[in-house]
């Protein structure tokens, strides 16, 4: 797979996040249906891509996803900047949750 097209894999992996992320944020319900678009687009994102080259966009988008998700929803009193870094800890358990979905997409 050439530069190109692994950037180009990245990038959309950011989309997908960042746009599912703030959408889930704004919904007016919130319960485990709202983990089955994030899930599909994870395996989305991995048919397209060979399983060699699935983990770089599955941490990606897992972790834009979690760090967008919790940044769009927080109406907390303290200061977002002061939140950042816990939101980030969560962001990377989504980094996990994204790359299984990814490498699962792409052993399709």
């Amino acid at each position: 797979m050439s530069q190109r097209n692994h950037v180009s894999r990245i990038a959309a992996a950011i989309v997908a996040g960042a746009v599912l992320g703030a959408l889930a944020a704004h919904a007016l319900f919130l319960g485990w249906w709202t983990l089955a678009p994030w899930g599909l687009a994870g395996i989305v994102l991995g048919i397209r891509i060979s399983h060699r080259h699935a983990i770089v966009p599955g941490v990606v988008y897992g972790f834009v996803l979690v760090f967008v998700f919790l940044i769009e929803g927080y109406t907390g009193d303290r200061s977002l900047l002061s939140r950042l870094p816990f939101f980030a800890l969560f962001g990377l358990f989504g980094s996990l949750c994204g790359m299984i979905l990814t490498l699962a997409g792409s052993l399709i």
